[in-house]
């Protein structure tokens, strides 16, 4: 992730990323899905990462079953 852009991509999704001072946490949602939504969070750019690549994941793992 280039920590500068504020945006995150995975396999072709790409997320936003916001920060919340008053929770001090970083988050954000998957851009461009009409039906479905991916949120995550994180106290970290970095978990805030991981847990961006874990929802893209999921998500692909339910359109494969």
């Amino acid at each position: 992730m280039n920590k500068e852009s504020l945006n995150l991509e995975y396999k072709g999704f790409k997320g936003s990323v916001e920060f919340s001072a008053a929770d001090e946490c970083f988050f954000g949602k998957v851009q461009g899905l009409d039906h479905d939504l991916i949120i995550y969070e994180g106290s970290t750019i970095e978990e805030l990462e991981k847990n961006f690549r874990e929802g893209v994941e999921s998500y692909l793992a339910t359109m494969v079953a």
